[in-house]
């Protein structure tokens, strides 16, 4: 039993498992940011375009086809919104990546230590004229 706990204290604190479940948290909340804008926003815009106020009630026959239709809207909108942020991740990436690409400015080369000997030799030629 112990080796199970072990085992399972492993897999728990790999850093996919954290990753992931910090992505469902802010996914969930962004799916509750993109309802309440569909609420707020793009039923009323609807709503006025069509007179229809709640998509739920949208019937073909027997079957309530607005859920289906709120679930579609909902599911664009966040594949926009999710495509626009990692359009933007990449775009950043891809700067990070030129800068560090860029070949940098090469300072002149450091006079050699003969060279110096002999502008010393040079100047201490010059004092003694």
């Amino acid at each position: 039993m112990k080796g199970f706990f072990s085992e399972f204290k492993e897999f728990i604190s790999r850093g996919n498992v954290m990753d992931l479940a910090v992505g469902v948290v802010i996914g969930g909340a962004f799916t509750a940011i993109v309802n309440a804008l569909i609420e707020s926003i793009i039923n009323p815009i609807i709503t006025i375009i069509a007179g229809k106020a709640d998509f739920a009630e949208i019937m073909v026959g027997m079957f309530p086809i607005g859920i289906l239709i709120s679930a579609i809207i909902n599911f664009i909108l966040i594949a926009f919104v999710v495509f626009l942020l990692v359009r933007s991740v990449n775009k950043i990436k891809e700067k990070a990546a030129k800068k560090e690409e860029a070949p940098a400015e090469e300072e002149p080369a450091a006079p050699t230590e003969a060279e110096l000997l002999a502008e010393i030799r040079d100047l201490l030629a010059k004092e003694n004229k």
